[in-house]
């Protein structure tokens, strides 16, 4: 029984890795190539697909696999993510960026919890949504998914809201640069670009679209960010936990809270320091952040297959709402920061 169970999970975790060798395949098209959609968006696309296609076919005893994907091997991913950061590329940039960043993660979190409430939408979907927008696209979201410990669809949701806007401003940065309707500086449009945009790889397509002296530093800028995510998961456990015991049966409870420390975000961490100390050769480094990749469109195809239309039109249309709204902070409000308070600096 005990080797059957097993087995059965074996082919939920093999249904999850051979769609993201199919997404790591895709990602390499031109056109796909073009939109910089990284293979962890088109993982979570073929989960979609298949959530809304084939899903009812799957045996029932192959699911323990699929979460196994969405859970344990999301941590790990995440930890793993340490390896693109180092803390000298921190020093490197100075205070500003790092100030502007702190703003900006800070004030879009909270804005998108206030913005959650004034639209009575469900609250875990404004926290993933706020945090997605805040940090680092999908690998916040995911990243915020086992402290939230919400469902799977939701988390879908909050990914395609960072998807959408994130890829329109992949688009609309260089246009509005050109056009001269962004009066910064390379070095200034350099830092907006990092500080505002959702996903590593929208800052890498807008980066790369307006010249390597706005690239490199929006991308330091953006890792900035990145490593953000450890102490506001640290402090989002420390909330929720919070929000849990008060919510007992209405009233505070006379039991202390449960307490949600995500320990893969020392982890990660701890990876970031390890990798400062440049112990590593850059092939090997290259090498892990590539397996990482894998299993973030692992675990991101593993949402994917849990994601139907059903469920999207459930959520309604309020998430997207929220998406927009914080997406119109970060343009004008980061522009503002960039533009006026950074000179002051």
């Amino acid at each position: 029984m005990l080797s059957e169970k097993r087995s059965s999970t074996l082919h939920g975790i093999l249904l999850i890795t051979l769609f993201s060798f199919s997404a790591f395949y895709i990602a390499e098209f031109p056109f796909i190539q073009k939109l910089s959609f990284s293979p962890l968006i088109v993982g979570i696309i073929l989960g979609m697909l298949y959530a809304n296609s084939l899903r009812n076919q799957l045996p029932q005893t192959w699911v323990p696999g699929i979460l196994f994907c969405s859970k344990q091997v999301l941590r790990l991913g995440i930890v793993l993510y340490g390896f693109r950061l180092t803390f000298q590329s921190v020093a490197a940039i100075g205070l500003p960026a790092i100030l502007i960043d702190a703003i900006i993660v800070g004030a879009t979190i909270g804005l998108g919890i206030l913005f959650g409430r004034l639209l009575k939408m469900d609250k875990d979907l404004s926290l993933l949504t706020a945090t997605g927008s805040a940090i680092c696209g999908a690998a916040a979201v995911l990243g915020a998914e086992p402290v939230v410990k919400t469902q799977p669809h939701k988390t879908a949701v909050a990914v395609s809201t960072v998807v959408i806007f994130g890829t329109l401003s992949m688009f609309l940065y260089p246009a509005l640069y050109r056009a001269g309707i962004l009066d910064l500086s390379p070095e200034q449009m350099g830092l907006y670009t990092g500080a505002t945009l959702h996903e590593v790889a929208h800052v890498v397509g807008a980066g790369n679209a307006m010249g390597t002296e706005i690239s490199d530093p929006a991308v330091i800028v953006k890792m900035i960010r990145v490593m953000m995510l450890a102490p506001v998961l640290v402090i989002m456990g420390l909330a929720l936990s919070r929000r849990d015991k008060k919510g007992i049966q209405g009233e505070a409870s006379s039991k202390p809270g449960k307490i949600t420390i995500p320990w893969f975000a020392f982890g990660f961490l701890a990876v970031i320091g390890f990798n400062s100390l440049d112990l590593l050769p850059q092939t090997v480094v290259n090498g892990i952040n590539q397996f990482d990749t894998f299993l973030l469109t692992m675990a991101m195809t593993a949402l994917g297959t849990e994601t139907s239309i059903e469920k999207f039109k459930k959520a309604g249309p309020k998430p997207f709402l929220l998406a927009a709204l914080l997406y119109i902070w970060l343009l004008a409000g980061g522009y503002a920061l960039v533009k006026y308070i950074v000179p002051a600096l």
